[in-house]
């Protein structure tokens, strides 16, 4: 049996599916107004506390920012390092929830280093690496301090333990200078022949490395 065709005046007739849907849609607020506006007024409400809550995070970042800069200046200009260390000590006490307080550490840390005061610098840099993911830059940067404090304090094998465990990541961004500093201290430490593995595994990566001279060197002397 042919299918019967629809007339234009049939078309007309019936009610638009889009219509119908809307009107239905329409029916249900108009029924539910008052549960809508109270929705309404919590959303903007939310909406409120956002961009209040948004406005003052951007207000404490800018001050926390003024303020490392004004520290990270003084540092820069070889000024005096007790008041650096007091100005980025403000910026942690002061402007703890900007973005930028976690910074304040590792340069502390720098501070501390450079006054071979080790037992205060290591925890400073543990602190900004322990504050990172994994994959960040930064923690690999604290990785390879900490290991320079360690070194400087004679503990030797927790230095190895920081740059093996950077040496391990593949995407660590500092792999060429973790390498050439892990090599360095397994000979410090006697282990020659875990030195030699870290060199030939630098020589076989960084081809074009300058140090790469230095390090086949090495290898030649202990083969």
């Amino acid at each position: 049996m042919a299918k019967q065709k629809i007339t234009r005046k049939a078309l007309l007739k019936s009610p638009d599916e889009f219509l119908t849907f809307t009107e239905r849609a329409l029916n249900f607020i108009r029924e539910r107004a008052r549960y809508f506006h109270v929705a309404g007024i919590v959303l903007a409400a939310a909406a409120l506390v956002y961009l209040g809550v948004s406005a003052y995070l951007n207000h404490v970042n800018k001050k926390g920012q003024g303020a490392y800069h004004e520290a990270y200046a003084e540092l820069r200009q070889e000024g005096d390092p007790e008041k650096a260390k007091a100005l980025f000590r403000a910026v942690v006490e002061d402007h703890g929830l900007s973005s930028v307080s976690k910074l304040a550490a590792p340069q502390i840390g720098y501070l501390k280093y450079r006054e071979k005061n080790y037992e205060e610098a290591a925890p400073l840099y543990e602190t900004f690496l322990n504050s990172y993911s994994e994959k960040s830059p930064y923690r690999s940067l604290a990785a390879l301090a900490l290991s320079a404090a360690y070194e400087e304090k004679g503990e030797l094998e927790r230095a190895i333990a920081e740059l093996r465990d950077l040496a391990s990541n593949p995407e660590n961004a500092f792999m060429e200078h973790a390498l050439l500093s892990l090599g360095r201290l397994y000979r410090l430490s006697g282990k020659h022949e875990k030195a030699r593995e870290v060199y030939e595994e630098f020589s076989g990566r960084f081809t074009t490395s300058p140090f790469l001279a230095q390090v086949k060197a090495y290898l030649n002397q202990s083969s």
